[in-house]
Formats: structure tokens, sequence, C-alpha cells
């Protein structure tokens, strides 16, 4: 075992961080609208907003992606199962719909 504190590492900070700022704001850990469905739904969509960049050749909003061919068109919602429940992301879309997000 190491003498790092668990406190010192950065995804357990992180964690804390979140915990202690839904408590503050009322937000429950768990259900449909708790701290775990939000952070689930924004690590997808982060994750599916990363493929599409590799996807296209370009980030978001970046100059190179206007009038190029293929580009982003919006999202669509979908809602997935996840280990903490049904969790609705905005899925990025392409407007060649070459991409196979869930």
């Amino acid at each position: 075992m190491t003498d790092e504190s668990v406190t010192d590492r950065p995804d357990e900070v992180l964690a804390a961080q979140l915990v202690e700022r839904a408590r503050a704001e009322g937000v429950d850990l768990v259900g449909p609208e708790g701290l775990l469905a939000e952070v689930t739904k924004r690590v997808l969509e982060t994750g599916l907003e990363v493929e599409m960049s590799e996807h296209l050749g370009y980030d978001k909003h970046a100059m190179e992606g206007r009038d190029g061919g293929n580009s982003r068109n919006g999202t669509r919602s979908k809602t997935v199962s996840t280990d903490v429940g049904p969790v609705q992301l905005d899925v990025p879309r392409d407007r060649d719909a070459l991409t196979t997000s869930p």
C-alpha cells in the first residue's frame, strides 16, 4: 500500500467535489435526476463528441469543418440503459449519417 492519501488522487478529489456540490444544491446522488445519472450522461456525450471529431477529422466549431463536405448536423435524443438507470443522451449526427453511435 502506498502513502498516497485517497483524497490526493485526482479522481477521488473530483468525486468528493461532485458529491459536495450535489449536497449543497440538494441533488440526490442516485435516481433519474441524480448526480450519477448526470455524470454518466456527460461522460457518454463527451465520448460521442470525441468520436464524431475523430470521424470527421476536426473538432466542433473548427473553421476547417465549414463547407468541407460531411459535417456535424446537430444531435438527436436517445435514451440508453446504463447501470445507473436510463439516461437520455444528445447524440451528435453527421450530414452523411456515417457514424454508428448508440
